[in-house]
């Protein structure tokens, strides 16, 4: 007898029974939820602004997986630091936080391998895909809140021109080609 193929629930579906509880009910819920996991409390706190800087918990997860500590066997972990600018967008959808995280990121990752000597492909080819999304990010933001960001991403630059497979040139190139406007002035 071949087995019936049944779907998984939607958020439909759970809508469906959100919108008949009561405001203690729901109340519970996020409770229970909150309670859950530290990934649920951490994206209330930043949701609604509760605590210090909204930032910290993301970046002290980006810091331990792009720069964890070498002398106690961590290893690197790049897919749990996008996870976490993920979650801060998806908490707050605020672009100046994201692009300091994406830049934190970066920086990172960068004094990791300027400290600790060669990586592989796969780590530069992440630093630059976050470097260009970076970039990207804060060239949408108001002109008054760049300088910043520039002044970062050209230290992350200069200070990568040691470092071979390809990553220097790459970083380079996005560089110069986002404000090379502003190097001429």
């Amino acid at each position: 007898m071949a087995k019936m193929k049944t779907k998984d629930p939607s958020w439909s579906e759970v809508k469906e029974v959100l919108v008949d509880l009561d405001q203690k009910q729901l109340l519970s819920l996020v409770g229970d939820l909150y309670r859950l996991s530290n990934d649920n409390r951490t994206f209330l706190h930043t949701r609604f602004k509760i605590g210090g800087d909204p930032l910290s918990p993301y970046r002290k997860t980006i810091e331990e997986c792009m720069y964890p500590d070498m002398y106690s066997n961590k290893p690197v972990q790049i897919s749990k630091a996008k996870k976490a600018i993920s979650a801060y967008s998806k908490a707050v959808g605020d672009p100046v936080g994201e692009a300091e995280l994406m830049t934190f990121f970066v920086e990172c990752g960068n004094s990791l391998t300027v400290n600790y000597g060669d990586m592989d492909e796969p780590f530069y080819d992440a630093l630059n895909g976050m470097y260009r999304r970076a970039i990207k990010k804060v060239l949408t933001l108001p002109e008054e809140l760049r300088d910043e960001f520039r002044e970062r991403f050209e230290a992350i630059m200069d200070s990568s021109s040691n470092i071979g497979w390809g990553y220097h040139d790459m970083l380079s190139e996005d560089y110069y080609e986002a404000f090379l406007e502003d190097e001429e002035e």
